[in-house]
Order: structure tokens, then sequence, then C-alpha cells
């Protein structure tokens, strides 16, 4: 499991409490998030924010532990025992979740993610300094081993090497650097610490185990933190509408992750392949706005979709998957639903008439009489 720290700016185009001119000359808030990553074949949920004015800083120590502790105080299983109401567990199969952060590598901050008892592993990254800058020069060239992919495959015109010696001086015990050079993009303008045309990055962890490609291939997958904030945005967080900092607080506490948690749950347990990895904005334009008019007749709701429309498939397959999760409240029919299962040896989508049975299975013709019986009878009874 692991939790990404970003901060996000958030404009406001009214004087609001706490608004504050940014780092990007706008005007308003700098909001501190974590999201925890589904994986690749998922999004992710928030589990913390912390509200703050625009002039806050990128690496202040203190917002980064103070966020930290709030999402891993919403985990299930807190990798640490220090935590108020945070039991003392690892986790599933006792590996310890991972902190990452883009610009979290303070001394103050690792430091406390390497206390003893912690349990975590971090991977944060560091601004590339002068000396950092020194030492890659140094690095022989059989050194550097090749990144990878996701596949696993390797990444082409990328490299990875772990910096060692004096760098590490001050640290925290365990603590590896490990940076990674690249060729830019075509376009990309070079900055003044990049090396022999090659763009470098650097990035601190304290995991040992895993090759140096498999380690930043970690790290690399951090940006997937940039796409859980676009769906933020999508969702509420593109402006905070209260004047005053405790409302929006709650805003940003209560009513964005909920706005956010539906979209990011209901693909995974209720569509399938790519469909999964639809952020709210395509989700409004392919599923949300289906046109279809709900039509009751003989004790049975008939939703009529059309038959040309893309995504008509992923409409009607949601609700039959979503009916075959646990109900506490209602036990699982104990025979097959008529109608409700597409024919997916033909590799036919189903007609637009066909009949969706959006909670339990409709009553058979024997169920039907013997309902109808009893209620000729209890009439009957009535009137004697």
């Amino acid at each position: 499991m692991t939790v990404d720290l970003d901060g996000v700016l958030v404009v406001a185009h009214s004087d609001k409490q706490d608004a504050a001119p940014t780092w990007k000359k706008t005007y308003g808030h700098h909001p501190l998030t974590g999201f925890v990553d589904h994986g690749p074949g998922g999004a992710g949920e928030p589990v913390a924010a912390l509200l703050r004015p625009g002039n806050a800083g990128s690496n202040t120590a203190a917002d980064h532990i103070e966020t930290t502790r709030l999402a891993l105080a919403q985990l299930p299983n807190c990798p640490t025992a220090q935590l108020p109401n945070c039991p003392k567990n690892t986790g599933a199969g006792g590996r310890p979740p991972s902190a990452a952060n883009s610009a979290g590598a303070t001394h103050q901050f690792m430091a406390w993610l390497a206390r003893r008892g912690r349990r975590l592993s971090y991977s944060v990254g560091m601004v590339i300094t002068e000396a950092v800058h020194q030492h890659v020069l140094k690095i022989p060239t059989s050194a550097w081993t090749p990144a990878v992919e996701t596949s696993g495959e390797v990444r082409d015109g990328a490299w990875v090497a772990e910096l060692t010696g004096t760098i590490l001086e001050g640290r925290p015990k365990g603590v590896r650097l490990i940076v990674r050079k690249e060729r830019p993009h075509p376009g990309a303008q070079l900055r003044i610490t990049d090396a022999d045309g090659m763009r470098i990055t650097c990035f601190a962890t304290d995991t040992a185990g895993p090759p140096l490609a498999q380690l930043e291939l970690r790290d690399r997958l951090r940006a997937r933190a940039e796409d859980r904030i676009r769906a933020a945005r999508a969702t509420g967080l593109r402006n905070l509408p209260p004047h005053d900092t405790a409302q929006n607080q709650v805003w940003l506490d209560e009513i964005v992750p909920i706005a956010l948690d539906l979209p990011a749950w209901m693909p995974m347990i209720a569509l399938t392949g790519q469909a999964r990895l639809w952020e709210p904005r395509r989700l409004r334009f392919r599923l949300f706005p289906t046109a279809g008019q709900l039509v009751t007749t003989g004790r049975r709701s008939i939703l009529p979709l059309a038959r040309h429309r893309p995504w008509t498939g992923e409409v009607i397959t949601a609700p039959e998957r979503l009916a075959l999760l646990p109900n506490p409240d209602r036990p699982a029919p104990s025979r097959p639903c008529e109608g409700t299962s597409p024919d997916r040896s033909s590799g036919t989508r189903r007609p637009p008439e066909t009949t969706l049975a959006p909670s339990a299975c409709p009553p058979s013709a024997t169920e039907s009489k013997t309902v109808h019986r009893l209620h000729r009878r209890t009439v009957t009874k009535d009137r004697g």
C-alpha cells in the first residue's frame, strides 16, 4: 500500500481567510493532500488534506509530518502504534506501507519517518544540490543500471545509480540516495544541474533489497498522484467556496473526499478493463448521461437502451457486477436470474429491450401464481 503526498494550489478569486499569494504568482491556498494509490488497475482515494495558506512552503517538514499522521490514521491497518487510535499492525502480509512525497526530503521529515517503531518505508524526492551534482559527475559508466518500465522491459534512454560516500553524512541511518539520468524529451529545456545532456533526478529511500531499477520505478509511479489531483479538481477542489478557514477545512476534509471516493470505487467494483481507469470527467461523458426511459409493466422494470451507443455494454454489465456483491441485509438468490446475463459466448451485446433487474431476480411463473392465490384467499376471508 502506497500513500502519495503532494501539494496543490487552489486559486481564490475573492478575498478569503488565510488566502495569500502563491509561488506561481496567483492568490489562494496551498493545501497538502494524501492519496492511497490503487495501483495500475485502478485509481486512488483521498485519505488526508491539510489546508494551508497560499504562501506555505513546499518543504515544510511540520506540514508533511501532520499530513502523514492524518493519512496513516485513515488506514485500516496502521503501520505504527505511536499514532493515536492506531492498532499495532503492519498491514497485509506484514509488509510496511510506503509514504512517498515529491518535495519532502528534509532531514526532519525523513528522521520522523525512520524513527524506531514506525515500520514505514519511504521514498521522497530530492532537490539536485551542488553536492549531489558533483557526486553524479563522479559515477563511473559501469555503475549505471538501465531503468525499467512497468511491464518489466528496459526503458529506452534511462539509467539509475546509487550515491555513496560523504553525501550520506548527516542523514538518517539506512537512507539510500538514488539518481536517474534520462534523455530529455524533444523540446525540453535542460537545467543547470543536468549533466552531459541528460535530465538528472534524485530521491531518497530506506528500502533495502529490491534492485535499483525497481526502486526507481516505484518512485516514478508516484506521478499518478497528479491524476488524483486532477480528479479532485473535477469533484470540488477547483475552488474553496466558503470564506472562513474552518468552513473551507470541512469542504476539504468531508465534501471533496466523498465526491472523489464515489468515482474512485465505483469503477473498481462495477467496471472492467480500461473503464476502471476512467476519471470523473470521462464518467460524466460516457456513463452518467445515458438516455433511457424506465418502463414498469407486469411487475417488471424494463430500461430500453440504444444499441448503437458505444458504452451500452458497460451500462448493462455494471449493475450485474454490483448485484453479485454480498449484501448482509438480503441473501443472495439461489437460482440464476432469467434475462440478466449477457451472451458472452457469442461476443454480442444484449438488445436494447432486454430487462435489467437492479436489485433481485424477478419472480418466476410458479411464484407469481402462488402469491396470486394467497392474495385471493386473503381478500375472500376479509369479505366474509
